[in-house]
């Protein structure tokens, strides 16, 4: 028989997980497409720079003409005229959908289903020639004595007419994105704030529209961004919005491609501009929805500068 050492075994040194060096892992795929990608973003680059076809002097005389500027305004004008009066005709309209008035439901229905299904550039023709249908307004009792006439050609001008379409045609879309908002929203929710007696009003803007917000702005966002750019439709009715000034300078001097790129900086100028206000909107709404906010690219870059000036961290490895 053999006797047990009844020695205790030597304790093994412990070691703090902080201390721990994480082995990095190569992704040598990875090195290789990105490469190739900046390679190609290069010759893109340089091709901008030194092919004499983009003619950056031209683009730099019509950047900021006066004319392109005026142009500009006016393009978000409609912008913002189009989603203002599109989104409060869409709020109604989803108000409508959601209600228990059977007769609201099939006219609301009935007025999404007929915009959506019209092309935008029919509507703006439409309103623009609206007066070939009414020459006169009137306002006064339905069937009855009108009080009040209007000349339709001195009330609904061009710009008008690009507002009403855009408008109305936006409203189609807009009620479908607040729809789906709100019903996305927990009915749990719902019968939670009955139960505890919450009004109808505040029980809509305190846990339904906070809530339903987060399903809503993206999309609303979306819709924003493709209706400044859809603005350059109205060129068709001869509005000076941007696009259509431009096309009537490079019609004059013929410098085409410098000229649409002035176009194409100022559409994505503004397009980022919304973006950065849609990523703040949407931040601001993550509020209880997320553990933590998502940070700010400033944020971020701040971040990433600390990770890269913090001092290493010695340690062991086992």
């Amino acid at each position: 028989m053999t006797q047990l050492d009844a020695r205790p075994a030597a304790a093994e040194p412990t070691v703090d997980d902080e201390d721990l060096i994480v082995a990095k892992k190569w992704h040598p795929w990875r090195w290789i497409v990105s490469v190739v990608v900046l390679v190609l973003v290069a010759q893109f680059v340089h091709g901008l720079a030194t092919n004499p076809g983009w003619d950056w002097t031209t683009f730099a005389q019509y950047f900021t003409a006066a004319s392109v500027m005026s142009a500009l305004w006016l393009t978000i004008q409609l912008t913002f005229w189009g989603t203002l009066i599109g989104f409060a005709i869409g709020i109604g309209l989803a108000v409508a959908r959601l209600s228990n008035n059977p007769v609201l439901q099939v006219i609301s229905w009935f007025y999404i289903w007929a915009f959506r299904s019209i092309p935008l550039i029919v509507q703006l023709l439409f309103w623009f020639n609206i007066a070939y249908l009414y020459q006169t307004l009137t306002l006064g009792i339905p069937f009855g004595p009108a009080f009040f006439e209007f000349n339709v050609n001195n009330v609904i001008s061009g710009s008008t007419a690009a507002i009403i379409g855009l408008a109305l045609h936006q409203a189609a879309y807009s009620a479908e994105i607040v729809r789906a908002g709100i019903i996305s929203v927990d009915q749990g929710q719902l019968e939670a704030a009955a139960a505890l007696g919450i009004p109808k009003r505040r029980e809509f803007f305190k846990i339904v529209l906070r809530q339903a917000m987060r399903g809503i702005l993206p999309n609303a966002a979306n819709e924003v961004i493709s209706l400044f750019k859809g603005t350059s439709i109205v060129s068709v009715m001869a509005i000076a919005e941007l696009f259509y000034q431009v096309q009537v300078i490079y019609g004059r001097n013929g410098r085409v491609v410098p000229l649409l790129m002035v176009a194409t900086v100022w559409y994505i100028i503004l397009t980022s501009v919304l973006s950065v206000v849609q990523f703040y909107v949407e931040r601001h709404y993550a509020k209880g929805a997320v553990r933590t906010i998502p940070l700010t690219p400033i944020q971020k870059i701040r971040k990433r500068v600390a990770e890269i000036t913090a001092p290493p961290r010695g340690g062991a490895t086992r």
